[in-house]
């Protein structure tokens, strides 16, 4: 209930900051940007995409190695759309991802391992990413005095961040599949899942910490990739400014993806950002000098590129349904923590 409450305030939201700015004016702004550009806009996207698929695929344990890439992308794009658009988020979509590993012979729980390792170096990415992004924020802070509020709250949000995610990679080392299994006995908690999948979750454990221990090299690849993934996003804010009309440069445009990370980062909670990310997107612009119009443009247009994958990666998750229901039918074995 409070999920679809957000929602629908975020859609009031959006549609409260277009009336205000003008309807006719944004419509002027964006029909000004042609098919060409609306398709050169996706390049950065897609090229984030095809970075952060090789940024998972490179956690991916010894039975997936063999998965093609193209394979891998597709799983991603699945899972992320998962993570989009429905209640569930994360919980959802990156389950998903190593169920449909398991497709291709992987057992449920390496692709859990991969996931969990995955996201723990992209957070590690997005954190050295917004560090970068409010470095450059607090320069133009010095020389005009704008932004200073927005960059002092990224800043303890970020030391949060970084707080918790070292925390969770210590915990990793330690075990925390397991602890939070033990965790929840010794309250009197007892979950028949978890209870019923005991050797598996000691399993993962094992997995994560034996990657951690051996396979460094690929945790610093893993991480770099999904940092390179960050700043193809930034490539996106200028392309998007500079088809606008605004003024734009590579640091400018760092420092405005960093901070709209931490915007929709902080609004995880509310289905696709809903209204969230729209009205920071919004604000974010408008501290950095640019106009209404250019402001909520900049921000519908992302939207746009985010409802494009939105539909790739829902023709993604049918194709890969169907082969899993294909194999299914042939008798093919499926192995994991769902058994």
């Amino acid at each position: 209930m409070l999920k679809l409450a957000l929602l629908v305030a975020g859609l009031f939201a959006i549609v409260l900051i277009v009336w205000n700015v003008g309807p006719e004016r944004i419509y002027e702004a964006a029909a000004q940007l042609g098919p060409v550009a609306l398709m050169v806009l996706l390049i950065p996207s897609t090229i984030m995409y095809l970075i952060e698929a090789y940024g998972w695929k490179a956690t991916l344990g010894p039975s997936a190695k063999e998965i093609p890439f193209w394979r891998v992308l597709a799983i991603k794009t699945a899972g992320e759309v998962v993570n989009l658009t429905t209640p569930a988020g994360y919980i959802g979509g990156e389950p998903l991802k190593a169920y449909l590993l398991t497709k291709h012979h992987v057992p449920m729980v390496e692709g859990v391992a991969s996931v969990v390792i995955a996201k723990t170096t992209k957070t590690i990415a997005e954190v050295l990413f917004i560090l970068l992004g409010i470095t450059l924020a607090s320069w133009r802070v010095d020389n005009d005095g704008s932004l200073g509020q927005t960059v002092v709250m990224a800043l303890g949000s970020v030391a949060v961040l970084f707080f918790v995610t070292s925390s969770l990679v210590f915990a990793q080392r330690q075990g925390f599949f397991t602890w939070l299994l033990e965790f929840t006995r010794k309250i009197g908690l007892k979950i028949s899942f978890l209870e019923a999948r005991e050797e598996k979750i000691r399993t993962l454990d094992r997995m994560i910490l034996d990657y951690y221990r051996h396979n460094r090299r690929a945790v610093y690849s893993s991480t770099g990739l999904f940092f390179l993934s960050w700043m193809a996003e930034a490539l996106e804010v200028y392309v998007i400014i500079w088809y606008l009309g605004g003024p734009a440069t590579v640091l400018s445009a760092i420092s405005i993806n960093a901070l709209s990370v931490f915007i929709k980062g902080g609004s995880f909670f509310i289905p696709g950002s809903l209204g969230a990310q729209d009205v920071g997107n919004f604000l974010l612009l408008k501290d950095f000098g640019y106009s209404d119009v250019a402001s909520v443009t900049f921000a519908l247009v992302r939207r746009y590129r985010e409802l494009v994958w939105i539909v790739i990666g829902l023709v993604c998750l049918a194709t890969l349904r169907g082969r899993a229901a294909v194999t299914q039918e042939n008798g093919a074995p499926d192995s994991g923590m769902g058994s």
